[in-house]
């Protein structure tokens, strides 16, 4: 009888950790699963800011926001302006005291890559402020432009 028990409580054991296994696991899968779908806690909120671009390109919602490189934020919305240029509110990093000159290019990481918002800090005193917008946008370069324009030119200096 004595053995009976022994094995239950060693069963009982193994059942435990490989609970414990299995909870583990579905935990992994559950952050994974929000940090692809883009789900994350954001903390205690950022600087919002926003640009105004004549060209977007493939920019997405998500994308990052960098500056010098370094990721400092990513962008919140894009949507058409009343003038049909893209408004894109972005949000970056409470602490961050960005000069009130400071600009923003819409750039390509790689060849083909995806789209993000690199930020310039300018020189001036004064500083960005919650919902202020970037005054100095330069939009995407459109690849499919460039080598058409190309194309253009090439074949009229045949001519």
């Amino acid at each position: 009888m004595a053995t009976t028990q022994t094995t239950s409580h060693s069963s009982w054991g193994r059942e435990f950790w490989v609970g414990l296994f299995v909870l583990g696991g579905l935990a992994a899968l559950a952050a994974l699963s929000f940090q692809v779908g883009g789900v994350a806690y954001r903390g205690p909120g950022g600087l919002e800011l926003q640009a105004v671009f004549d060209e977007v390109g493939s920019l997405k919602p998500r994308a990052q926001v960098v500056v010098g490189g370094v990721k400092v934020g990513q962008v919140r919305a894009i949507r058409l302006d009343e003038d049909f240029r893209a408004r894109v509110v972005i949000e970056v990093d409470g602490s961050l005291e960005l000069p009130s000159d400071t600009s923003a290019s819409i750039l390509t990481a790689g060849v083909l890559g995806d789209q993000y918002i690199a930020l310039e800090p300018g020189a001036e005193e004064g500083t960005l402020g919650d919902g202020d917008q970037v005054q100095y946008t330069q939009s995407a370069v459109i690849l499919e432009r460039l080598i058409g324009r190309l194309v253009q030119t090439l074949g009229a200096n045949r001519d």
